[in-house]
């Protein structure tokens, strides 16, 4: 339980060809040649950020989600990351944490990106899915929930809520500062491991993505930074390092109470 062992999948993925995206991803999958717990994939990991969920999305008993579970049994790995679902009529960019045994947890993004007219296509989530391995809580969000400090704040006095953060993405290059800041802040401000997972390349709308794949300690130390390349990153937190940290410096004792309103 001191350790946690996380596997981050950064791929140069193919625009709106699902076939050729899982192909590859299950390769680098493959690929890793150590033991881990957890494999992170990046945002709409079988689409790139496309805004054709009508064409593109699949319900819970599609191949993207058989997949998902095929490898989390195989591997014996949590295995998560996001893809456009259909529900009830209404489009979802949905994660989802896939468990070896078949079941899972789900977490619908919560802010949609109206810039690039995300809101016009997909329905927002209202509830955040916070997943326990080996006695670590984390909190699971979805690109543009990076900018909303509220929706990832630790919303509980009597202890730290969750200890590590984790962000799936397809950030492009051109805002990559914002990612640089925003996800070393997230760690800072509440005290936990924040971790983001993004995608190289350039998607069909001629948007680059620097990669940037970042993990960042509770006191904003840098872990690791994948920057421009393609490939899996395999990191190991300590949870002995994360409690002393929150034992020196315990300024999340001294944050203001806040509760979750109804969204």
């Amino acid at each position: 339980m001191s350790t946690l062992t996380l596997s981050l999948v950064q791929p140069d993925l193919v625009w709106e060809d699902k076939a050729a995206n899982l192909q590859q991803l299950e390769s680098m999958i493959n690929s890793i040649d150590q033991p881990t717990e957890i494999v992170v994939l990046p945002e709409m990991f079988s689409t790139g950020f496309s805004m054709r969920p009508e064409v593109l999305a699949e319900t819970m008993e599609g191949e993207t989600v058989s997949w998902m579970k095929r490898i989390s049994k195989e591997k014996g790995v949590v295995l998560t990351g996001s893809l456009v679902i259909e529900e009830s009529g209404k489009y979802f960019n949905r994660l989802i944490w896939m468990l070896p045994n078949g079941s899972y947890g789900t977490y619908d993004k919560r802010h949609l990106f109206a810039y690039g007219k995300e809101d016009e296509h997909f329905s927002a989530g209202n509830k955040r899915l916070i997943a326990s391995v080996k006695g670590w809580r984390i909190n699971l969000l979805v690109c543009y929930d990076l900018r909303f400090p509220v929706w990832a704040r630790q919303q509980s006095q009597d202890e730290p809520e969750y200890d590590v953060l984790i962000y799936v993405a397809n950030w492009p290059q051109r805002r990559s500062l914002a990612w640089k800041t925003l996800l070393p802040a997230r760690a800072i401000e509440n005290q936990c491991y924040s971790i983001g997972v993004n995608r190289v390349g350039t998607d069909g709308k001629n948007i680059h993505h620097a990669g940037d794949t970042i993990v960042t300690g509770p006191l904003g130390d840098n872990i690791l930074d994948a920057k421009n390349v393609a490939g899996v990153y395999t990191v190991t937190l300590d949870k002995q390092q994360l409690d002393e940290a929150r034992s020196t410096f315990p300024f999340w004792k001294d944050a203001d109470e806040f509760r979750m309103g109804a969204f």
